[in-house]
């Protein structure tokens, strides 16, 4: 996401400088939105960046950050103008700027093969070249076009949980026996693998979809993301809730991999924009569109 913005927005001065280190992983980035105050509601940030001299100041905090304190580079939304969008730029902050420190590193239900901690802007000191795209007041456009392509990550993210827990449910129910056969043999097992399987399938074509629009720039892509986003990430949620299921207490223990793949999913719900806000964001383009 990081990258992806640097080489559409960036300029060639920045692009050269931090591009092919995100590419080849060098550096990782994260993308700095969220705040305690401002979830959903995000141009409501109040981060702040003030020009003085060849130098912003920045001062805010921004939450729920993916690899925040292990990534390289940060991309942080702040408000350099008025309220609304309008007032948002978007800066690239290094790890060793001055004034750049992070909070603990929060303990979550799933997720953690990646450390999540805030990241705290007291009087952090970056150039004027780390305004990205060198152009006050785009910050928010940056942020929103970053998300479409979030969405589908994350959408991508839970389409391989809830394969792996299709492919472990099917595995254990051919299995285990009770009342004398395999639990697959019942049919309400078979039903169960029946729609599991028609929600992943699903869930893949709706995603590809969405990428494809993406890809060609189309102006409902926006749109088709979000449907994505909260299609895929609430049927895999529930494939993987219902492999558990099948699983019975062993699905509960941490020797089996699936309670995993559940918990991992959950959030992807939340992150990239919350499921209600996706039907938000696909209601509006269908109602504006009449």
């Amino acid at each position: 996401m990081c990258s992806w913005m640097m080489d559409t927005f960036g300029t060639e001065s920045q692009k050269e400088k931090y591009l092919e280190k995100l590419c080849n992983m060098e550096y990782l980035g994260s993308y700095c939105l969220t705040e305690p105050g401002s979830g959903s509601d995000a141009m409501s940030l109040t981060t702040t960046a003030k020009k003085d001299g060849n130098k912003y100041i920045l001062n805010g905090t921004k939450v729920f950050i993916s690899n925040g304190g292990d990534s390289d580079v940060y991309l942080v939304m702040a408000r350099t103008g008025g309220p609304g969008p309008k007032g948002i730029s978007t800066f690239i902050v290094p790890k060793d700027s001055v004034g750049l420190s992070f909070g603990k590193k929060e303990r979550k239900v799933g997720w953690n093969s990646q450390p999540t901690r805030s990241v705290i802007l007291e009087d952090c000191e970056v150039s004027v070249e780390n305004l990205l795209g060198g152009e006050e007041g785009k910050g928010f456009k940056f942020a929103m076009m970053g998300l479409d392509g979030g969405r589908i990550n994350i959408a991508s993210c839970s389409i391989g949980g809830a394969d792996a827990s299709l492919r472990a449910a099917i595995e254990h129910t051919t299995v285990r026996n009770q009342f004398g056969q395999e639990i697959s043999k019942f049919q309400n097992t078979q039903f169960e693998i029946a729609e599991m399987a028609g929600k992943l399938n699903a869930s893949r074509a709706i995603v590809r979809q969405a990428a494809r629009l993406l890809e060609a720039k189309v102006p409902m892509a926006t749109a088709s993301c979000a449907m994505a986003k909260q299609f895929a990430t609430d049927a895999c949620f529930d494939i993987c809730n219902r492999s558990l299921q099948l699983h019975g207490g062993y699905g509960y223990l941490k020797d089996y991999p699936v309670q995993q793949y559940m918990r991992d999913t959950r959030v992807h719900q939340i992150l990239e924009g919350t499921n209600e806000i996706m039907k938000v964001i696909v209601s509006r383009s269908i109602l504006n569109s009449v």
